[in-house]
């Protein structure tokens, strides 16, 4: 018997970032509104975390709202409709369904049925994540176009009187459209874990303690040295490693988008990797908030948005969060 050959896809060389859409939280929550059950300051906060407002959805508002507004704001950008789409990617944490997957729901609001559809669960590194994994659908010939979201609604998890992370939290999406391009628009993707760290940021207990055991809503906790640490650390060099794989030096790089967990990282990472001046950097935390797989996009979509920098732009992003999982790219803005 002889067996035929198989045929597998190709795609397009290189791919980029069509189009790029944000959608945050209605409503503009100061520091004094959160500072009385965790006996801090309006001060306090800003010193250790760089952080003047957040934003957060109304209680009407779910995650799946907040991400079809940024779909829906990236196919304008990028001169698309949802029938152009033929695979939608969410990144959240905080949907509340294990099944069926929000993507597929997107995918039904925004007129992108029957485009492939699945949820990622990788914390503030989802969005990277997303993004490499559009890049390589694209490139094998298994999609054209695809919807990358990083949504979430923080505000859920959060403990009023719990001084490791709830005050950071904030709620909004984030979203692009990938496809095909004449010239290179992506970089490799660096990525990783360490599940040794686990512990490090994560929910207080499981669902399963919630139902059988009578333990509450679980909310979010995080050991925040070590996180601190390790973000400064072992970040720099992932993010190093993205630009040689990209093949591009830190004076080749127009702006730095990393995760927006707390100014300080932030500022820390840029000494370590010795950007320079000209850089300009995503800084959107200061008054949108910690927003986990939103953030980069969120950050992006404001350097756009205010003219920080322009389309074209070499832009270096990097997410790294709760697992401890962490990915770095290269990409230029659209």
């Amino acid at each position: 018997m002889t067996r035929p050959t198989l045929t597998q896809a190709t795609g397009p060389a290189h791919t980029r970032i069509l189009g790029l859409g944000g959608v945050r939280g209605e409503r503009v929550v100061p520091n004094d509104e959160l500072v009385g059950p965790i006996d801090s300051s309006d001060e306090w906060i800003r010193q250790r975390t760089g952080i003047v407002t957040r934003r957060r959805a109304a209680e009407g508002t779910d995650v799946l709202d907040l991400a079809e507004g940024a779909a829906r704001a990236a196919l304008d950008d990028a001169g698309l409709t949802g029938a152009d789409i033929d695979a939608v990617i969410l990144s959240t944490v905080t949907y509340f369904h294990q099944t069926p997957a929000g993507a597929a729901i997107i995918a039904d609001r925004i007129g992108a049925t029957p485009a492939a559809a699945f949820d990622i669960s990788a914390a503030c590194a989802g969005y990277c994540y997303g993004v490499g994994q559009a890049d390589a659908l694209v490139r094998a010939g298994t999609a054209r176009h695809v919807l990358v979201i990083g949504a979430e609604k923080m505000s859920e998890f959060v403990d009023p009187t719990d001084r490791s992370i709830s005050f950071l939290l904030g709620d909004g999406a984030g979203a692009v459209v990938i496809g095909p391009s004449d010239t290179p628009g992506i970089g490799p993707t660096v990525w990783g874990s360490d599940g040794g760290q686990a512990q490090a940021i994560r929910q207080t207990h499981s669902w399963l303690a919630t139902r059988d055991e009578g333990a509450g809503w679980p909310t979010l906790r995080q050991e925040g040295q070590s996180v601190f640490k390790w973000a400064v650390w072992q970040m720099a060099p992932v993010a190093q490693k993205a630009m040689d794989a990209a093949g591009v030096r830190p004076e080749d790089i127009e702006a730095f988008i990393p995760h927006q967990a707390n100014m300080r990282i932030i500022d820390q990472m840029i000494k370590q990797l010795k950007l320079p001046e000209s850089v300009v950097v995503g800084r959107d935390i200061a008054d949108t908030g910690n927003t986990s797989a939103a953030s980069i996009p969120l950050a992006a979509e404001r350097l756009l948005r205010e003219g920080q920098v322009g389309p074209g732009a070499l832009a270096l992003q990097i997410g790294f969060g709760a697992g401890l999982v962490y990915a770095a790219q290269v990409v230029v803005l659209p």
